[in-house]
């Protein structure tokens, strides 16, 4: 595995690689490496010839200060991770190098990124949008690799492909989650010990309310959650929504579509996190 820092040097190497007519699989991520994201660097190595990692704390997709400075950065033990799944590039850039002038692109991907994350952080789908791109026309990859816990974010990469006429297969993967149930994420070292105990009703109240929904309506379901979050101390819902998986729009009754998700996100103490469950 070879750590890269510059495009011009991951340009040459993958350049060597397409023209043994190898595959490349592509991984982004912010660092903070675990499980969920070893899932998607197994799916690459399984499923390609080359797989790139890219670990980039991308301050564009950030419209908080204090959550940019505190997002963990764990590059060493980042490397060792991805050298035991099989990865064979990380391209860990500095910020100077992937916007080596300010990005004044601005993306719409209406109604999509109008709603949830779009609605509560403001300009933070146009900045993935910035650095996923990016990323896409360094590395020309034949597929990438994202997990289904960032939900919205899958649907509007997907789409952003086909605005741009990006020629990359967009893979969605299962949420990884703890054996207690706790979704996978890098926040999660943000949390006290009392407050990832607290976290544990997030996925709690998504797998009752599965249940819950067999027999009662979409709005007894939506109370359900929210009631089981409120109920909670330390705990402070941002929105709980069920909406139709392809529009991100939400739906009020079950009948609406064939294709409901709840999509949550709350603050734990200082540290925000976000889950989805499909009914």
């Amino acid at each position: 595995m070879e750590l890269i820092c510059t495009k011009k040097e991951l340009k040459e190497k993958l350049d060597a690689c397409r023209e043994k007519g190898l595959t490349i699989g592509l991984v982004p991520t912010m660092g903070a490496l675990h499980e969920g994201h070893a899932s998607l660097v197994r799916r690459s190595v399984a499923e390609n010839d080359v797989t790139v990692v890219s670990v980039f704390v991308n301050p564009t997709q950030f419209n908080d200060k204090n959550d940019l400075k505190n997002y963990p950065r764990t590059l060493e033990a980042d490397c060792a991770l991805l050298e035991r799944e099989g990865a064979s590039f990380v391209f860990a850039p500095s910020v100077e190098e992937m916007y080596p002038e300010e990005d004044t692109r601005v993306f719409s991907f209406a109604p999509l990124d109008t709603v949830m994350e779009g609605a509560c952080r403001p300009g933070h789908f146009n900045g993935v949008a910035q650095i996923v791109s990016k990323l896409f026309y360094a590395v020309e990859p034949h597929k990438a690799y994202f997990g289904e816990k960032d939900f919205q974010q899958l649907a509007i990469i997907r789409r952003m492909v086909q605005q741009l006429g990006i020629g990359v297969e967009i893979v969605g993967c299962p949420i990884v989650r703890e054996a207690d149930g706790l979704a996978l994420s890098s926040r999660n070292t943000l949390l006290s010990p009392e407050e990832r105990m607290r976290a544990l009703t997030i996925s709690r109240a998504l797998f009752e309310s599965k249940e819950f929904a067999c027999g009662n309506s979409l709005s007894a379901t939506r109370a359900f959650v929210e009631n089981y979050i409120k109920n909670t101390p330390g705990l402070e819902l941002e929105y709980y929504l069920i909406v139709d998986g392809d529009t991100l729009q939400e739906v009020q009754e079950w009948s609406d579509t064939g294709y409901a998700v709840g999509c949550i996100a709350l603050f734990c103490g200082n540290v925000r996190l976000i889950d989805n469950i499909k009914y």
